[in-house]
């Protein structure tokens, strides 16, 4: 049974749910799912979820982001990207770096940002660019959002690049989009990689040809060990993993972990001696509860973070 993540390089083009499409043929199983969406001209990283895993997207979709993104200024489009229609156009030669510096300045910190009209969210039922190419404006209102660092890395006259640190949600297109109308220009993303999904690095990311090209897939499966290693963590012995398996609280005592919010709830991962996932476990009123439990499964303890080839294959 195979249990755990892909750390996938995506290619520009393809939608995220045709990744996951390709994954399900080479590992032949249904049980893959993405941790993230990634817009078909986006490339880099996107963790996907395979077997049991499908049930910790959660844990993992909500870290940190951080992405290499290219902002064309004076052209802006309907979806705030290359692929969409061009609405407005505006001379934007005369526009400095130090105009763009200090219009970045606002978009930094915990700022409202409100969606693409052309996004996967759902409204009534339907994704919001199921409703926008019908002709269906839906306003949505601002969403909290956090960037922690926005810098610009390259820059000559009317694109600009930047390196964007930010909180799961945030919409790239959408930096790219207020910042033309923050210089009264207009701009669109022409290109985005993702370059971080909290401790899925591009760096040791494998591209997606190499997967369908191995003999063994399963080699670059990251065990839940290795991918949920920012959460607290206990390690059990065998009568304390039977009552979790059977839907049992069991007492935190010595097993609570340092930095874990007894009052709070903390989520906290469970282990046995043998360094398998057996339960996502709240940590409350001085207890473990299970709230997502596992089957036995196979040891995973030797696979930490995918194979060591996959930095020289990263591109």
């Amino acid at each position: 049974m195979i249990f755990g993540f892909l750390n996938i390089d995506k290619p520009r083009g393809m939608t995220s749910h045709d990744v996951v499409n390709h994954i399900r043929r080479v590992m032949r199983t249904r049980q893959v799912g993405h941790a993230g969406t990634l817009d078909p001209m986006a490339t880099g990283v996107l963790v996907v979820c395979v077997g049991a895993a499908t049930r910790l997207s959660d844990y993992v979709m909500s870290d940190t982001k951080a992405y290499r993104a290219i902002v064309r200024l004076g052209v802006e489009t309907d979806t705030y990207d290359a692929d969409g229609k061009v609405v407005v156009e505006a001379d934007a030669s005369t526009v400095s770096r130090q105009q763009v510096e200090d219009a970045l300045a606002g978009f930094r910190g915990d700022i409202l940002q409100t969606p693409p009209a052309f996004s996967a969210i759902k409204r009534g039922g339907k994704k919001l660019y199921e409703l926008a190419r019908q002709g269906k404006a839906v306003e949505l209102p601002p969403r909290p959002v956090s960037i922690f660092s926005l810098e610009v890395v390259e820059w000559q006259p009317s694109q600009v690049t930047l390196n964007v640190v930010c909180s799961a949600g945030t919409y790239i297109r959408s930096i790219a989009h207020d910042l033309g109308a923050a210089l009264g220009v207009g701009a669109h993303l022409t290109g985005l990689t993702r370059t971080a999904s909290g401790d899925f690095q591009l760096a040791r990311a494998t591209p997606l040809d190499t997967l369908i090209a191995s003999q063994d897939a399963s080699a670059y499966v990251i065990a839940p060990a290795a991918a949920l290693r920012h959460y607290p963590r206990v390690t059990l012995e065998a009568a304390e993993t039977d009552d979790l398996r059977h839907g049992r609280r069991i007492p935190a005592g010595s097993l609570l972990p340092n930095g874990a919010d007894d009052a709070g709830g903390s989520v906290v991962m469970a282990f046995d001696r043998n360094n398998r996932l057996i339960a996502v476990c709240a940590l409350r009123d001085g207890g473990l509860h299970p709230s997502k439990v596992f089957a036995e499964t196979p040891d995973d303890s030797a696979v930490e973070d995918g194979p060591a080839e996959q930095e020289t294959d990263s591109r």
